[in-house]
């Protein structure tokens, strides 16, 4: 096995934990290293760090894998997704369907996998992003690996369409790699029931690591006039009607996915409780502030603004920062004393204290003082590896208003 050298100077952050070896920061790599190869890196004081998967372009050379090993067989894979399995059981005991793996927070560099169970036959289903080349080679060995740790395994996915992929030059794809795919499948979520097209959803299917804050919308909605933005496929509101909301409006701009969230409320019995409108949400804002100035009555209790990410990259955070002001600015405007601002970022640049700034600047803007409630983040099915920030991701704030 090839012993690549880490640069004097360089090791700090690998001793703090990272997983990623820079290409500028390796001596000498031999011409002939391949990308996908095992090789072990070293500080230039002789100090192993362990095995890491090779690129052989990427500006990300080595991603290591926190031991020695030189052979990502099965095997490998079924142990590092046993000791996945085994945090998730303890974490959510009663619950069937969460992320699995989360990349390098479950030393799995690039590996993606989120667990879904079908609530009305038990069958499971696995959905996969490989977002570095050394595990999208190894993609066979991860599904005979999920196949002999689940035996209920119905069906392994890819959902290769992430615009990661290209930094390893990799293209996008989807599809099935084991497996039959029904139509669709119902998953639970804190007792509330979803119908997923796996095929056919955004990223994995659903979006898992808002898991416990959905809870908390569903324990303090209870007689609330709720609405949801961005609704997806109605998470926050069916969760917000199921926890006793009084009304609950999901909004987003995508007709599948109203469709969809209509569908889920009817599982749910949640049809007169839980309205979904296509609507895009600066729109709706605008329109229902104009509504205020004239009347005068502030139509919601709560209001959840679950934006997609305004800055995937940091040059944009200054845009991004703009993006949340207006939204924020606008629903502040239409909730009243005692009303509750839940409002999030899945932006991994756009950290908690920037948040927190956009929102103080505008309430202040808006003469409103906020007390802040409830601090989320991602779920603990999403860990955050302390040596890693970027696998640090999600906010979610709920302020009242007092």
């Amino acid at each position: 096995m090839t012993t690549l050298t880490v640069k004097n100077r360089h090791n700090s952050r690998l001793r703090g934990g990272h997983l990623w070896v820079f290409r500028d920061e390796l001596e000498a790599i031999p011409p002939t290293l391949t990308t996908g190869e095992i090789v072990q890196i070293q500080s230039a004081g002789g100090h192993l760090y362990g095995s890491a998967i090779y690129h052989a372009k990427s500006q990300i050379a080595a991603r290591l894998l926190a031991s020695e090993t030189n052979d990502l067989s099965a095997d490998f894979f079924a142990e590092r997704i046993k000791q996945a399995l085994a945090l998730r059981t303890r974490l959510f005991p009663n619950e069937s369907t969460y992320r699995l793996v989360f990349g390098e927070s479950d030393f799995l560099p690039g590996l993606i996998i989120d667990k879904y169970c079908d609530a009305q036959t038990q069958h499971d289903f696995f959905v996969l992003q490989t977002l570095s080349a050394g595990m999208d080679m190894r993609k066979n060995e991860i599904c005979s690996a999920l196949r002999s740790v689940f035996p209920a395994t119905t069906a392994v996915i890819e959902k290769n369409n992430s615009a990661l992929r290209k930094h390893d030059g990799l293209d996008q794809r989807e599809s099935v790699l084991w497996g039959d795919v029904p139509p669709e499948m119902v998953m639970s979520e804190n007792g509330v029931l979803s119908a997923l097209s796996l095929m056919e959803g955004q990223k994995t299917g659903y979006f898992l690591d808002q898991k416990l804050n959905r809870l908390k919308i569903m324990e303090m909605a209870s007689g609330l006039r709720v609405l949801d933005c961005f609704t997806n496929q109605g998470g926050f509101a069916l969760h917000a009607a199921k926890g006793g909301a009084a009304h609950a409006l999901g909004l987003d701009s995508s007709d599948a996915a109203i469709a969809r969230c209509r569908i889920n409320a009817r599982l749910n019995g949640l049809e007169t409780k839980a309205e979904f409108a296509s609507e895009e949400v600066l729109d709706y804002l605008h329109h229902a502030a104009e509504r205020f100035k004239q009347d005068g009555k502030r139509p919601w209790d709560m209001i959840i603004l679950d934006p997609p990410a305004f800055a995937k990259a940091k040059q944009q955070v200054p845009q991004a920062k703009r993006g949340y002001a207006k939204i924020n600015r606008m629903a502040l405007r239409l909730l009243p004393r005692g009303g509750f601002l839940a409002t999030g970022s899945c932006s991994h640049h756009v950290s908690e204290d920037i948040l927190l700034g956009v929102i103080r600047e505008e309430a202040e803007r808006e003469r409103r003082q906020l007390r802040l409630v409830f601090r989320g983040g991602q779920s603990p099915c999403h860990p955050v590896l302390s040596g890693m920030p970027e696998t640090s991701y999600l906010k979610f704030l709920i302020f009242e208003v007092v």
